[in-house]
């Protein structure tokens, strides 16, 4: 599991709280109240057979469809949104390319969380810019098992915070694995902005128009299905 590196001091000084936002990558396994795996659950994961496992994630994207509030909200702010190395910005979508990580899905209900692992997005992220302070947000980690995105943040050019929790997941609305020749997908996890991110964010632009109820969009993550070499 990724463990968040940065401290909310950090955080409060970096208009990053901004991070939230834009739409962030990610597909999740659970709601946000499954967050904590109870030993029960664990139990269960042990003994469900999985429906498909990638030790090795070899490529293909995470892309969400951001949501219409989620801009305005951005818009009110006066934040402009960016992307960062290999990301890309297509039909309403953002995109981050897989660089690796693994993922093993379990059918719904019979093992909680049902989709584990992690989802590594290196060389690629988003920006926010207000005036002239710019940050960065990349190399992005989904770990849908504890339903949070990371991320590695920086402030003009400067490292601000490392592994930093940025999005939280809510999987109510994950739809079942589909399969496409040699790619399988996720999709239909709500992406949210955390907590933490929310109450920094409103705290830096002095507002109240972004809470933690505030979707960023639809996630949809794509991954080869042959793991690589």
């Amino acid at each position: 599991m990724i463990t968040t590196r940065s401290h909310k001091k950090m955080f409060a000084g970096i208009a990053l709280a901004a991070v939230a936002a834009f739409p962030l990558a990610a597909c999740s396994s659970s709601d946000s109240s499954d967050s904590a795996s109870s030993s029960s659950s664990e139990s269960k994961v042990s003994v469900a057979k999985p429906v498909a496992r990638i030790n090795a994630l070899s490529g293909k994207d995470t892309a969400v469809k951001l949501d219409p509030g989620f801009t305005d909200a951005l818009t009110s702010l006066g934040l402009t949104p960016g992307v960062v190395g290999d990301a890309k910005l297509e039909d309403g979508s953002l995109i981050f390319p897989v660089t690796g990580g693994n993922v093993t899905v379990f059918k719904k209900g019979e093992a909680k969380p049902y989709v584990i692992g992690q989802i590594q997005h290196e060389g690629s992220g988003f920006s926010l810019t207000a005036g002239d302070t710019k940050v960065e947000i990349t190399n992005l980690n989904v770990d849908p098992g504890i339903s949070r995105v990371y991320g590695d943040v920086s402030v003009n050019g400067k490292t601000a915070a490392s592994s930093a929790f940025i999005f939280q997941l809510r999987g109510a609305t994950l739809k079942p694995l589909q399969v496409e020749g040699d790619t399988a997908i996720l999709e239909g996890t709500k992406v949210f902005i955390s907590p933490v991110a929310a109450g920094l964010l409103n705290d830096t632009f002095k507002t109240d128009a972004v809470t933690d109820q505030l979707e960023v969009g639809v996630a949809k993550i794509t991954v080869n299905t042959t793991p690589a070499a």
